[in-house]
Parts: structure tokens; C-alpha cells; sequence
């Protein structure tokens, strides 16, 4: 018993000299399943997550994951302790059935779990409705939490890249429509282009850093991105 509680002291303490506390915030909402490029989204995300997860692990901090589609469907505190790296990875090799995306519900949910100044690393496609994305974000800023955003997206999606008409679905909702994407191309382009400034608008007003990603770019991109936001957040910590 006293070698266990010893035990748990030294853990504590060692947590508590690491660089940083990392929030990995990741969307396996049923969007995230549409792919183009012969793997889909969440594959990328995961994959994304994973390698930020192991290089953050390197750096001595404590790293913790949060997966989500309409609520937090699996949570890992922050930790830097032997083993909890493979415990992230195996958690992130479970499929998830997917369901729809509530952001502001799981956001919410995340302030309440985190109380000590943290950085939370938020990896989703945004492709559900943003009416309170920028309320919750902004208590996490409030909170002094830094917020990185990583949008992922199909390039599919982007130019509706498809050239016989043909009946979509609906990932999140399961709706279903005919769509001619001859004669629906240029209006829905616009609304996707808006959709876009909206979520960019919203992190800027906020601070927070937001790097949107397709599934063909690499990930050496998104790694350079994260690497700016802890070099400048380490400059500001000083």
C-alpha cells in the first residue's frame, strides 16, 4: 500500500514537471466516413491524431484524447506515463459507428473536464452547423486554454467533383437527394466557400489557429502548422 501510494505521488509529480498539457479532440461523426481517395476521412484524422500524439509524447507531455460525434464517446485524461501512448493508439484504432456531430455539446463537455490551462488540439471536417462554435470556443479561450483547429476535408467535397447525376446521402442525417452536379455545381461551391470563411472568420476573431487540410496533402503540412503554434506558444509562456 505505501509503495503504491509512493508510486502514485511520483507519477503525479513527473506529470506535473512536463512541458504541456494536450487536449486531442477527434470527430468520428458519420461525415467523417466519406472518402475519395481510396481511404476516408477519419482514417486520415486518426492517422493525423496519431502522429500528433507521438511526437507531443517525445516532447515529454502529457497527451490525452477525446473522440466524438454527438457526445464524447471516449475520453483519456492528459498523461505522461509509460504505456499511455500505446493506450492512445489502441483506442484509436477502434471504429466508431459514427453519428451526428454536435461541436457545441462536446465543446462544452470539454470545459467542464478541463480545468488547468491546457492546449486543446480540436481535428474534425466542421461540416455540420456552426451557430455556436464561436461561444463555445471563446469560453475555452476565456478559460486561457489555447485552441488549435485542424479541418479535414475530401477533395470531393470541395468542387463537388462528381460528373453523372446521382442520389447523395446525407452522412450525418442519412437524407437522401437527387443531385445534378452540372447544374448544382456553381451554387453549391458558393455556399461550401462561405461555409468555409465562416469557420476561418470565427477562429480568427478568437485567436485560435486553424490549418484546413484535404486528404491528399501531406502530413509534413500539418505537422509544420502544429510546430508553429507550440513554438509560439512557448514564446509566449516565457
Amino acid at each position: 500500500k505505501l509503495y503504491a501510494r509512493s508510486d502514485r505521488y511520483y507519477v503525479k509529480r513527473y506529470e506535473d514537471e512536463t512541458n504541456l498539457r494536450c487536449h486531442l479532440i477527434l470527430d468520428q461523426s458519420r461525415s467523417m466516413q466519406f472518402g475519395s481517395v481510396g481511404y476516408t476521412k477519419a482514417d486520415y484524422a486518426r492517422t493525423l491524431t496519431a502522429t500528433l500524439a507521438y511526437f507531443l509524447n517525445s516532447q515529454r507531455d502529457a497527451i490525452g484524447l477525446c473522440s466524438f460525434s454527438a457526445e464524447v464517446d471516449e475520453y483519456l485524461p492528459p498523461r505522461f506515463r509509460p504505456g499511455w501512448l500505446r493506450r492512445m493508439i489502441v483506442a484509436l484504432e477502434k471504429e466508431s459507428p459514427g453519428k451526428v456531430t454536435d461541436l457545441a455539446r462536446v465543446l462544452a463537455t470539454i470545459a467542464e473536464r478541463t480545468r488547468k490551462r491546457s492546449l486543446l488540439v480540436l481535428v474534425s471536417d466542421f461540416l455540420a452547423p456552426i451557430d455556436e462554435l464561436e461561444t463555445q470556443l471563446g469560453l475555452l479561450r476565456a478559460a486561457r486554454h489555447e485552441v488549435a483547429v485542424f479541418q479535414i476535408l475530401d477533395p470531393a467535397e470541395c468542387t463537388l467533383a462528381f460528373d453523372a447525376p446521382a442520389l447523395f446521402e446525407d452522412l450525418e442525417t442519412g437524407e437522401e437527394i437527387y443531385v445534378d452536379p452540372e447544374t448544382a455545381r456553381a451554387d453549391y461551391i458558393r455556399q461550401f466557400e462561405q461555409h468555409q470563411r465562416n469557420v476561418q472568420a470565427i477562429c480568427e476573431r478568437l485567436g485560435v489557429q486553424v490549418t484546413q487540410l484535404q486528404t491528399n496533402d501531406p502530413l509534413e503540412q500539418a505537422l509544420a502548422d502544429f510546430l508553429r503554434l507550440r513554438q509560439m506558444s512557448s514564446s509566449s509562456r516565457m
